[in-house]
Parts: structure tokens; sequence; C-alpha cells
């Protein structure tokens, strides 16, 4: 006759292999993303985003059969704490790769502790110094600002517009942008006339823009920066009326910003974004239409807001952390980084990936879009 009163030894090494069973089939990833605090606006769909694809991938049996768990911080836009719980996801948590860095200063806290750890690391904030020079475990999803100055003065060309002013920020993002826009300016016969700039807490940017206003032959008026600055800046623009081009960067490219800056003051701004913003415009044989209208619709049924830009850059990045995982057929983070360096042809939200040991942004000018506002929405420019 079989016993089958089991002894409390016995039991506790069945629950232990157990657990250790289920470990085994878990993949951790890792996230520190600034759900709350200024950047809220940027991590917060961020972090909706990796929920849902975490939920959705784990709902149709997870990767080569393996459930994520998805371990997230939220570090409030503070780079001390964005390294502390990228230490954390490495030490304690033990997590095979991370998604994160929602703003440039948070991304290159984290960076030196994921190179010396050995783990790779997708960033979605915009600065060029974050890829350039290439790091080997850092990758990132958003165009560069050196790449959105490009696009942007490759516009104001094709108008015939030689001479502008610019009003920046003086975040990580807005300095970086405005460095790397004045570096190559003159490579498009464009010259910069005035150059303001702005604090993050500043609630009127009007003497900085009549100042511009003032410089005789101003064609354009550029604004990098994100957040709630460039909103002001727009309002205070057209509060002056002030008839001339604006431009911002895509690190306003949401319907917040316009929402924030009001539809009216908004009309006519002109910048580099993502084919996200109008999915519904694309042609039909574009690659990305699918992939956008997808995200779109789930992200919608999900949360009930429209999808974002910067969700787009979360979205992007789980989705080339998957493949690679899959491609790689294994959880090692070593293999794991080399099949994200190795990733040919992803179609995004923000453009078609195809990454190298010298390039590990993998998106080139072309996938930007040129927007305009146009009756409190995106449009894809004329």
């Amino acid at each position: 006759m079989i016993n089958k009163t089991l002894t409390t030894k016995a039991l506790t090494g069945i629950l232990a292999l157990g657990l250790a069973g289920t470990t085994m089939a878990e993949i951790r990833i890792g996230s520190t993303l600034s759900e709350t605090g200024p950047a809220s606006f940027l991590g917060d769909p961020e972090a909706k985003t990796l929920r849902m694809l975490v939920d959705e991938v784990n709902a149709a049996g997870g990767i080569n059969g393996e459930q994520i768990d998805l371990i997230m911080y939220d570090d409030a836009g503070d780079p001390n704490r964005a390294r502390t719980f990228a230490t954390r996801l490495i030490e304690d948590d033990e997590v095979v790769a991370i998604i994160g860095g929602t703003t440039t200063g948070t991304t290159l806290a984290i960076m030196p502790m994921v190179d010396e750890a050995e783990i790779p690391f997708i960033s979605m904030a915009g600065a060029i110094q974050i890829i350039d020079p290439v790091q080997p475990f850092t990758f990132k999803t958003p165009h560069t600002d050196r790449m959105a100055c490009a696009r942007i003065f490759d516009d104001m060309q094709a108008r015939g517009i030689t001479t502008i002013g610019m009003i920046s920020g003086t975040g990580g993002f807005g300095s970086s942008m405005r460095d790397q826009c004045l570096d190559i300016v003159g490579d498009y016969g464009i010259e910069v006339v005035a150059d303001e700039r702005y604090g993050g807490q500043d609630a009127d940017m009007t003497p900085q823009l009549t100042n511009i206003r003032g410089k005789d032959g101003i064609q354009a008026i550029l604004n990098p920066g994100f957040g709630q600055g460039p909103a002001i800046v727009t309002r205070n623009y057209s509060q002056l009326g002030i008839d001339l081009p604006l431009y911002q960067s895509h690190g306003v490219a949401s319907q917040g910003f316009i929402d924030l800056a009001g539809p009216e003051a908004a009309e006519g701004v002109r910048l580099p974004g993502t084919a996200l913003l109008v999915g519904d415009q694309l042609d039909d044989n574009d690659p990305q239409k699918s992939v956008v209208l997808d995200y779109s619709a789930a992200y919608e049924a999900e949360y009930g807001m429209p999808v974002t830009t910067f969700g787009g850059y979360a979205h992007d990045a789980f989705r080339l952390l998957v493949d690679a995982i899959e491609r790689a057929g294994s959880t090692e983070s070593q293999d794991i980084r080399d099949a994200i360096e190795a990733t040919d042809g992803l179609v995004g939200t923000t453009g078609i990936y195809t990454m190298s040991p010298e390039d590990h942004l993998g998106l080139d000018i072309s996938a930007f879009r040129m927007l305009e506002i146009r009756d409190g929405g995106w449009m894809l420019a004329d």
C-alpha cells in the first residue's frame, strides 16, 4: 500500500523543486522609468506600454515558452534614484536586461551600471551621447537630437529659410540638442542670429522671444526642448503675435503638447516625429502602418487614451528585446546583447531598426516624418 502522507522533509523538497522550476521558467526583465515627476508625460505611457506588452506576450505563451517577469521601478526623473534602481535590478533582482532611462539624465546615470555588470540596456532618451560613442551594452530607440536637428534644417532649407533664432531649454535634452543644432546648422546654409535660453522652472519666455523678434532678418524660430517649456514658448509666441514659422523638437511630439500649449497657439508648429502620430495617414504599402495601427488600437483599448511617441519608444524597446531573446534562444545577458546588436530590419513605431557594432540605434534620418499641427491634431507636413 502506498503511503499518501508526505513527510515534512519530502514536502519541503518537492516545494523547493517546484519553486526552482517556476523561477527557471521566468525571464526577468527590469525597468526604471520616470513614471511620476516632471518627466511623467514621457514615463507614464512608457510604463503603461511595457505592462500591456508583457501581458500580451505572456498570454500568448511567453518567449520561447518562458513567461516574462517585469520588475519596474519609478525613478521620478531623478538620476540618483535611477542609478540606485539599476543597481537593485542587477544585484538583487538579477534581471537579464533593462529597459528604461526615460530622460537623458537618468539614462546617463544607468549606463555605467549596465556596462560594469554587462547587462543589455535599451534607453528611451534622445541625446546623441547615449550611443555616440558606442558603449557595448547600451542601445536606444528614439532618434538622436542631432538627427532631429538635421531633419528640421532639411525642411527649413527646402522652404528657403536661411536665418533663424533659437530658444532652448537648459535641461539635459535641451542643452544637448542646442549644441547639436549649432554644430551642424552651417552645413545647411542657415545662420543662427539669436540664441536664447530658459530654465526648467521659467513660467514666461516673453523676454527671450521679444529679444529674438527684435533681430533683423529672422525667418523662423527653433525651440530645442521638452516638457512644459516648449508649450510655454508656443503660448507666448502666439500672444506676441510673432508671424514666423515655429519649429519644435521631437521631444514634444504628443497630443499632450498640443493640449498644454493650446490648439490655437500650436497651429502650424512643425517638428520631426514618428509614424505613430499619423498612422492612418500612411500609405497602405508602408511597412510601419500595420505596426503603428495595431499598437495604437491595443493601447487605446487598454487605457482609453491615445498613444504617444514616448510610449512608442517603449514599444520598440520591448520588441527589440523580445526579438533578440527569441533569436538568441538564450536568456544569458551576453547572448541577448549580441542578438540586439545583430537586429536587422525590425519594424517598429519609430522606424525600421538595423543595428551593428558601430550603430546601437539602427535608424537613419529617413525614419523621421516632418509633422505639422493642424486643427488641434498631427498631420504629415506638405
